[in-house]
Order: structure tokens, then C-alpha cells, then sequence
């Protein structure tokens, strides 16, 4: 039986369509997402802080020097003012014949600052972010191994690069395709993951040390998929990570004492010593987040005494889930602030989830604070 070669392009064409459903359908649920988002922004409550402000800013950026990226100084100068940022942290690749970290951005840059900084791989494999004022951080703990190195001060427990190395690429560009334009930064929300590795590396290590957790936006701006002429062209092409972008998704949040300047000094000071929390913001605003104990914020130590009581202060109802040790030692749902006694030492911890978002991001964190250690 012969079949006419319209019959033919019709099936193809219903085959097409039919492969696109899914696409439409998850950008519907972003377009939910969204709006859930929205109405929980609108229910925001920041107490004043009395001792601290709080400034934002991303870790782990690269641009051309050191390979890996064609990212210029103006685009990622451009991306920290449209995100408003108060900080961005540079860790260039190092290089034998030149001083990238010397070379790249720092100093106040379109109202931001910018601090300076190297990505250094070991001969063992292992890759840390060094930055001035001494600060070492293990990058990709999963495959760190110097645990017990002395200079270091932190963890990158989370990391948008290692995420998204298991993202599958022809996925991506349909949800790019249907969804890029309208929602750019909530299409990650198909692909977050909790950091689980990540956190039972940063937990074990810090049974026997004090170190700081940061998140690695790692930005590239150079994830994406493209078709190109002969003479390098690119004549179609969607590009998943531009800076702006990579800027929303996650964020450090640093504490710094009210009567010191924004500076280098300030902000580093700050993550040496745990005075910061991870924000994932592009499901929502974190900031006026507090967790404290006493006089004491997150990174510092108490002692154990009587009636000592952590206190957490969410934006907005959430779950508050507090670990000891990295193990499960509260979680509750639908409060904004909790009061908990203290009755024995340990490392606490906090993780905070968004439920009321919907079941996308429901198991995804908001927030993941540094610890507080009781002695």
C-alpha cells in the first residue's frame, strides 16, 4: 500500500508536537512557580538588625583570563549591578606565566565590590579557592582530600557547576526554548539538588575543625548549545548560564558588624569566620535571616551552660529543619521562628525549605546556614 508523502509529513509533524508536551508542561509549572514565589515575597517580614547589617554577594567567578570562559569584566560587572549586588568574589584560574587573581577585578567596579582571587589545582587533584587576607576554601569536596591542611577555612559545600554536570543537555535546551525567555533563572528549578555529598564531607570535617560553608555559583557564562557556520557563526544557539543568570540562582549572605565599612577586609573577615549563610534566591529572598544563640550568630562558639536556647528567625513560614552533628535534630513545618533549648554540645546547623512552593522545589533548600558550635 502506498502511503502519500503528505500522510507522511503529517506524522512527523504530530510526532513533533507530541515530543514538545512535556516542554509545555513543565514551563506551565514554572509559570505556578512563579506565581507562588511572587505571593511569598509579598508575605516577606525582615526585623531590623541591631548589631549587623547584611550584605549579598556571589563566589566563584570567572571570566577570559585563565581559559574556560570568554566572559568580559563589563558583562559581569553589568550582571552583579542588575542583581544588585554588594560583593562579587573573583577566583580566576591560575596560570604559570601570569598572576590572574592580580589581574582581574577588585575594588569598587559600578557600585560593587569586587574581591580577587584564585581557583589553584594541587598535584593531588585537589582544587581550592584562595583569596586574600589568607582565606582557603576546599572546591568540589566530594573530591577533596587534604582535610587536615592547616590553611584551610571553608567548604564549597554546594556548587552550580556540579549540579549541573548531570543535567542532560537536550532537555535543557527545549526547557531553554519554551521557558528561557519568560522564567531564565527558574527553569534551575527542574534541576536543583540538595548538595547531599557535599554535606557529609562539610559534617564529618567538622567533627574535628571549625569551617566555613559557602555555595559556588561558579560562572562561566559558557553552558550552552549552539549551531555554527564554517567560519565559527553562530547561526542558532541558546546560551544556559550568562552571568545575570548564574547570579540569581545562589548567593552568600555575610554579616558584618554595623560600624565597619564594606570592604575586602569586612567581607573576608566575615567568611573566616562563619559569619554568612547560603541563600538559594531565586526561589525567594532570604535575606533577614538570623540564626543566633545568645550574643553568639552562626560560625561563632559558646559554652554550655544552663538555659542556653538557639533562635531561629525565618522571612516567611517555612520548614526549619536543625541538625546536630549532621544528624536530624528538629524539623518542623509552617513556623517562621523557633526558640530550642540547648542541653548538650555539638555542631548545630540549620536548613531551611520552601513546602508551600510545591512539590518541584518542596525537597530543594533555601536556605543552609553555618554552624554554631556549643562546647
Amino acid at each position: 500500500m502506498k502511503i502519500s508523502k503528505r500522510r507522511v509529513l503529517l506524522v512527523i509533524l504530530l510526532l513533533l508536537l507530541a515530543s514538545q508536551m512535556p516542554f509545555a508542561y513543565r514551563r506551565y509549572k514554572l509559570r505556578q512557580l512563579h506565581a507562588a514565589i511572587q505571593q511569598l515575597n509579598s508575605q516577606r517580614t525582615s526585623p531590623e538588625r541591631t548589631r549587623f547589617s547584611e550584605y549579598v554577594g556571589v563566589v566563584h567567578v570567572h571570566s577570559f583570563l585563565g581559559g574556560h570562559s570568554t566572559g568580559t569584566f563589563s558583562e559581569i560587572i553589568s550582571a552583579a549591578q542588575a542583581n544588585r549586588l554588594n560583593f562579587v568574589i573573583m577566583t580566576e584560574h591560575a596560570e604559570k606565566d601570569f598572576d590572574t587573581a592580580a589581574m582581574t577585578l577588585q575594588g569598587e567596579h559600578g557600585g560593587v565590590l569586587f574581591i580577587n582571587g584564585n581557583e589553584v589545582s594541587a598535584a593531588n587533584g585537589d582544587r581550592t579557592l584562595v583569596l586574600p587576607r589568607a582565606v582557603t576554601i576546599a572546591a568540589y569536596p566530594e573530591e577533596f582530600k587534604a582535610w587536615g591542611a592547616q590553611e584551610l577555612n571553608g567548604v564549597e559545600v554546594y556548587n552550580v557547576f556540579t549540579n549541573s554536570k548531570r543535567i542532560n543537555l537536550v532537555v535543557a535546551f527545549f526547557d531553554a526554548v519554551w521557558s528561557k525567555r519568560a522564567y531564565p533563572d527558574l527553569i534551575f528549578a527542574h534541576y536543583l539538588e540538595r548538595p547531599d555529598e557535599g554535606l557529609k564531607v562539610w559534617d564529618r570535617a567538622l567533627a574535628r575543625r571549625n569551617l566555613t560553608a559557602v555555595a559556588g555559583n561558579d560562572a562561566h557564562a559558557n553552558v550552552g548549545v549552539s549551531l555554527k557556520d564554517s567560519s565559527g557563526k553562530t547561526l542558532l544557539g541558546v546560551q544556559l548560564d550568562p552571568y545575570e543568570v548564574s547570579f540569581r540562582l545562589v548567593r552568600l549572605h555575610v554579616l558584618i558588624e554595623k560600624n565597619r565599612p564594606l570592604d575586602a577586609t569586612s567581607v573576608l573577615e566575615a567568611v573566616r569566620a562563619g559569619h554568612c549563610y547560603i541563600g538559594f534566591d531565586f526561589l525567594g529572598d532570604s535575606s533577614g535571616f538570623a540564626f543566633e544563640v545568645d550574643e553568639k550568630i552562626q560560625g561563632d562558639e559558646i559554652a554550655l551552660r544552663d538555659g542556653l536556647r538557639l533562635n531561629i528567625r525565618t522571612p516567611v513560614q517555612s520548614r526549619i529543619v536543625v541538625l546536630k552533628d549532621g544528624a536530624v535534630f528538629m524539623d518542623e513545618t509552617g513556623i517562621s521562628s523557633k526558640i530550642l533549648p540547648i542541653t548538650a554540645r555539638g555542631v548545630y546547623r540549620v536548613e531551611v525549605y520552601l513546602p508551600q512552593l510545591g512539590a518541584m522545589v518542596a525537597q530543594k533548600p533555601w536556605i543552609i546556614s553555618n554552624p554554631i558550635y556549643v562546647y
